[in-house]
């Protein structure tokens, strides 16, 4: 695995990657000859089927993704997989974007050619594009065996591959690597203690916040803890506002990175070679789990392909690729009763024990409202 900035990392305004020149989007609405067309429809059958879909999509040609490095849960290989089964190229914009900005990006080119076709989101941020009507619903070929608590009723977005908010350590630049949150607060890691991106805009960011919440009291209705102890952090001098990226671990400038468990593991595969001794712990005192969702755009100018990389990543040899870059694929618990899961990818996975829970959309929803109020003022000064 080779590693690049994480998506969370550049958190750029998008109008200033925007070319001054905006093309309209292709009138090829990828209509088939009996009248059905790719952009209304809401599964592959109502298409015609699979080999419909991807005779369309072969015809389009082209994917437009965003906020999509190749290293982020093993995205590089996923992206040359479906495009050396399709044909079909995949281009990636501002690949170290946020979830905030690929949002904006849907808004701000409406009817364009350089639309996103695709998000991935985190889930706060999935369920506010779905309330803004930018999704199109769609049901993958797989989409029963998703969990329920991790879909959307109206399939305008389910979630795909997550896992743990850990902590990575530098053990050779730490003496004592932190295990857990209260760890963190203590007096030896001051200037150490790093976040990937900011919360409001980040969802892993915005995970560890929470997952610092769970471990000081709070609950899925009440992140405030999260921020205090981010207060806290701030004011005993422990927490940095670098953001942390391979880079920034590399050089040794964020030792300490509060961040989801399959990046943090990634990291430590990579750095080895490096001479970098990157631990990974999942905190028994803020267990807190979560996926990034998958999403069409509902005015994707490449409708049909849209939904042909859905199906590829929810096939079995997209979810196990997704294991492959240490993240949970969400049919994992169906792939293992299948017998179509990859067991050795498995078997190196973090260990935790339990069973996650996840919080509801009107609970994701209030805790975003809370950080978007208290979050600069919290880190602040």
């Amino acid at each position: 695995m080779t590693v690049s900035l994480p998506r969370t990392a550049a958190l750029g305004v998008l109008a200033a990657l925007a070319l001054s020149a905006c093309g309209a989007a292709p009138e090829n609405s990828s209509t088939t000859a009996d009248g059905k067309n790719a952009a209304t429809a809401t599964s592959a059958a109502d298409f015609g089927g699979l080999d419909a879909l991807v005779k369309a999509a072969k015809k389009e040609g082209t994917l437009n993704a965003i906020a999509l490095p190749r290293d982020w849960a093993n995205y590089g290989a996923l992206i040359d997989g479906f495009e050396k089964k399709y044909g079909i190229k995949v281009a990636v914009e501002n690949p170290d974007g946020a979830s905030q900005d690929e949002i904006n990006a849907v808004t701000s080119r409406k009817g364009q050619d350089r639309a996103p076709d695709v998000l991935d989101l985190g889930s706060s941020f999935a369920i506010s594009a779905a309330e803004q009507g930018l999704l199109a619903p769609y049901k993958v070929a797989s989409f029963a065996d998703i969990p329920g608590e991790q879909k959307d009723a109206q399939a305008r977005w389910y979630n795909d591959y997550g896992g743990y908010i850990s902590i990575g350590c530098d053990a050779k630049r730490v003496k004592t690597c932190p295990t857990t949150f209260a760890d963190l607060l203590k007096p030896q890691y001051k200037g150490q203690v790093a976040l990937n991106g900011n919360p409001t805009k980040s969802g892993s960011a915005f995970g560890g916040v929470w997952a610092a919440s769970l471990a000081s009291g709070g609950s899925f209705d009440d992140i405030q803890p999260g921020l205090d102890f981010f207060k806290k952090l701030k004011s005993n001098g422990n927490y940095t506002p670098v953001e942390s990226t391979p880079a920034t671990v590399e050089k040794g400038e964020t030792p300490i990175s509060i961040d989801w468990d399959y990046l943090n593991a990634g990291y430590a595969e990579e750095f080895k070679s490096k001479g970098v001794d990157w631990t990974v712990s999942v905190p028994g005192d803020g267990k807190f789990s979560q996926y990034y969702s998958q999403a069409i755009n509902k005015d994707a100018p490449h409708p049909a392909t849209a939904r042909l990389w859905q199906e590829y990543l929810y096939s079995a040899e997209g979810q196990n690729l997704w294991l492959k870059g240490y993240a949970r694929p969400a049919l994992m618990t169906a792939m293992e009763k299948a017998g179509t899961l990859d067991k050795t990818a498995a078997a190196k996975l973090p260990e935790v024990s339990g069973t996650p829970s996840f919080p509801t959309e009107a609970q994701q929803n209030k805790a975003k409202t809370v950080l978007g109020q208290g979050w600069a003022k919290a880190v602040s000064g």
